[in-house]
C-alpha cells in the first residue's frame, strides 16, 4: 500500500517554469491530512484508553488514521476525487501533478503529502481553487513559496533561489564535529574505496544517519551527488577510512553552506543535457559510474550519480550506457513539458569526456 509523492525533478521543474514565466508560487498546507481518507475496507481497532466501551467490543473505523497502512493511499485517493471535481486532471507523468487548462490560462497543483504549490497564470482560478480546497479540507494558506520540505526558496527579481543552507547547518550541528575547518573539494580527485579500508566502526548508525541525511541534500547540491554515491556503498559496514572521507564532505559544505541554486527568469524553454562515465572504476566490482545533467536554460532540472547496472567490456560500452539513461531522463521530460503545452525545440545533447 503507497501513496504517490511528487518527484524532486518535478518540484524544480515547476520552479523553473515560474520563473520563467513570471508565475507567483502559492504554498499550501493540509491540516491532519491522513484523517480525511475515505477507508473503503472494513478496518477494526481495539478501543483506545479512556473510551467508554463495553467488554469484548471493537471499534470499526469509517475513517483513515494516522499508522494505519492505507492511510496515505486513502488521503491520497479522497484528494484526487476532489481536484477532479475542480477541473483538475493527473498528469501522465507524475501522479502527484495536477494540471488544470482553461482559455484563460493553465494551473498547477503539486502534491506533496500534505504540502501543495499552486501556480499558473490564471490568477482568479487560484483564488477559487484556495477556496474550494478550504472548503473541503482544514487548510493552512502558507503565501508565497518559502521554505518547502527543508528547501528554502528566495524569490528575486532573477528568480528564484533553491538553498538548504539551514539543514546544512543542523546536519553539522548533529554530526558532532568540534573543529572550524572546511575542504575545499568534497571528495579527493580519483577515489577509490574499498570496503576493507580502514578499521570497521563501532557504531555505524552515527555514519548512516550522516549519509541518510547526505542523499537528501543532494536535492540542492549536485555538487556533492558524486561523493554521496560512493559513500553510501559503504553503508551496511562502514569503517574508520571511509567516516574520515564522510566528515571531508561536512567540511566542503560548511564552507558552501550559502551556495544557492538560480532558477533564472530569462532562462530559455530549451533542454540541455550533459552526459560522461567511468570506465570500471569501481575497484572492487569494475562497474563503471554514469553520471549526467540536464537542464532548462540554466536551470538545473535533473543530475545523477549511479553505479551501472552491468560491467562494461568497454569506455564505449560504458558512455553508451550513460547516455541511454541520459536519454531516458530527457524523452521524460519533453513529454512532461508536452503535457504542460510548452512546446521547444530539439534538445542538443553534449556528451563530456
Amino acid at each position: 500500500t503507497f501513496a504517490p509523492v511528487a518527484r524532486m525533478t518535478t518540484v524544480r521543474t515547476l520552479i523553473a517554469l515560474a520563473a520563467i514565466s513570471s508565475w507567483s508560487i502559492s504554498q499550501m498546507d493540509v491540516k491532519n491530512a491522513f484523517l480525511h481518507g475515505d477507508l473503503h475496507e472494513e478496518v477494526y481497532m481495539q478501543p483506545p484508553p479512556g473510551a467508554d466501551a463495553p467488554s469484548g467490543y471493537v471499534c470499526r473505523l469509517r475513517r483513515a488514521l494516522y499508522g494505519l497502512k492505507q492511510a496515505p493511499r486513502a488521503w491520497f485517493e479522497r484528494f484526487v476525487t476532489v481536484v477532479r471535481a475542480a477541473g483538475f486532471s493527473p498528469s501522465d507523468h507524475d501522479p502527484a501533478l495536477f494540471i488544470h487548462l482553461s482559455p484563460r490560462g493553465r494551473t498547477l497543483l503539486l502534491l506533496y503529502v500534505d504540502d501543495m504549490l499552486i501556480t499558473g497564470d490564471d490568477v482568479e482560478y487560484i483564488s477559487q481553487l484556495k477556496q474550494q480546497l478550504s472548503e473541503q479540507f482544514h487548510m493552512s494558506d502558507l503565501g508565497p513559496l518559502s521554505y518547502f520540505l527543508g528547501i528554502e526558496v528566495i524569490h528575486s527579481a532573477k528568480g528564484y533561489y533553491l538553498s538548504q543552507s539551514k539543514y546544512i547547518q543542523d546536519l553539522i550541528a548533529r554530526s558532532g564535529i568540534t573543529d572550524n575547518r572546511t575542504a575545499a573539494t568534497p571528495m579527493d580527485l580519483h577515489l577509490q574505496l574499498r570496503p576493507n579500508d580502514g578499521t570497521p566502526l563501532e557504531d555505524p548508525s552515527r555514519y548512516r544517519h550522516i549519509v541518510g541525511s547526505l542523499v537528501y541534500l543532494t536535492v540542492t547540491r549536485p555538487d556533492i551527488a558524486h561523493a554521496v554515491h560512493i559513500l553510501s556503498q559503504f553503508v551496511s559496514a562502514p569503517t574508520s577510512v571511509h567516516f574520515g572521507h564522510l566528515i571531508r564532505v561536512l567540511r566542503y559544505l560548511r564552507g558552501t553552506s550559502s551556495q544557492c541554486l538560480l532558477y533564472a527568469r530569462d532562462s530559455p524553454l530549451q533542454l540541455h543535457a550533459y552526459s560522461d562515465s567511468t570506465w570500471a572504476s569501481d575497484p572492487t566490482d569494475r562497474r563503471s559510474i554514469t553520471g549526467y545533467c540536464i537542464l532548462l536554460g540554466s536551470s538545473p532540472l535533473a543530475w545523477k550519480s549511479k553505479k551501472q547496472a552491468a560491467v562494461s567490456r568497454s569506455s564505449t560500452e560504458a558512455e553508451l550506457r550513460a547516455l541511454a539513461t541520459t536519454t531516458s531522463e530527457i524523452v521524460w521530460l519533453r513529454w512532461f513539458f508536452l503535457a504542460l503545452l510548452l512546446l521547444h525545440g530539439s534538445p542538443r545533447s553534449r556528451q563530456l569526456y
